[in-house]
């Protein structure tokens, strides 16, 4: 029964990291940038459903609230910090992200200050299965990411706008000389990953219903790491890195000896696993053109 409990903890915490992880690998990916301001998105998702709520008391339209905020504010912050340096150098393009990441964190501690507000969306109570008591949550997190990376997964695949998105990671000047807007594809790419961060936030308010202004922050650190696990700039990568992600974590968390080292042992493995396999486990090595 614990196997089981902790595989399916596992899942449902893999499926939240795959769905912060597809807003860092769509990024970097198409843009060739990579936006460590994601995770605060989470956290303004956060605080946006925090004050949906606190009007109507419905999640449903705190969840609907923080996606368009999110999708708004992430097309502005592209808009505004990352489109100016479309040439810059990479490390110029981090350091800006960074400071992106500090302002939102501010403009929260100073809105909402810096103790935890709490967010109680929902008790959708436990389910029985095989003997074992399973929160609602955790099976509902875990079908909505499923859904979630499905439907995203047939939009690049099989819409216009998604093919255009390949198009333009395979090679953005190619994709620009057949008539596709560079700029608009980003663009759209920054606000699905805002809107994955949107519902990402809600997951995680659902688990823990503790909001501060750095929520965001270490799961987003963790996500990346799922998308480098799985290889960044594939969302089949991203998935499979978040769910590994999370079973490993599951796992630690269950032997008393190693689980205060948790964090610490995801990260060894990433590097461990990026000496034998740089590019993750889905990731594909490109040749660089000169």
């Amino acid at each position: 029964m614990e196997i089981l409990e902790t595989l399916i903890n596992g899942l449902s915490s893999g499926g939240t990291y795959a769905m912060i992880a597809l807003g860092y690998t769509m990024v970097y990916g198409i843009a060739k940038m990579l936006n460590f301001a994601h995770g605060d998105i989470i956290m303004v998702g956060g605080y946006t459903i925090f004050v949906t709520m606190g009007l109507t008391g419905n999640p449903i339209l705190g969840l609907l609230a923080a996606v368009l905020f999110c999708v708004v504010l992430g097309v502005v912050v592209e808009r505004v910090a990352y489109k100016p340096l479309r040439g810059a150098t990479p490390l110029a393009v981090l350091i800006t992200a960074i400071g992106v990441s500090y302002l939102l964190q501010s403009v929260a501690q100073m809105i909402f200050k810096s103790s935890p507000k709490m967010v109680m969306i929902a008790d959708l109570g436990n389910v029985e299965f095989l003997g074992l008591y399973i929160p609602m949550y955790v099976i509902v997190t875990l079908i909505c990411s499923v859904i979630i990376m499905v439907v995203l997964s047939l939009f690049v695949r099989f819409t216009r706008t998604g093919r255009a998105m390949v198009a333009v990671s395979e090679d953005r000047g190619a994709a620009q000389l057949m008539g596709i807007s560079v700029n608009r594809i980003i663009t759209v790419t920054f606000a699905i990953g805002s809107a994955l961060a949107a519902f990402a936030g809600f997951f995680m308010l659902m688990k823990s219903p503790s909001l501060t202004n750095t929520m965001g922050a270490m799961p987003g650190i963790k996500a990346f790491t799922a998308a480098v696990i799985g290889g960044i700039g594939s969302i089949p990568g991203a998935m499979v890195g978040g769910i590994v992600l999370g079973l490993i974590e599951a796992c630690s968390y269950k032997i008393t000896v190693i689980a205060p080292y948790t964090d610490a042992i995801e990260f060894l493995i990433l590097i461990l696993l990026l000496l034998v396999r740089p590019t993750g486990i889905l990731g594909k090595k490109r040749r660089e053109k000169v």
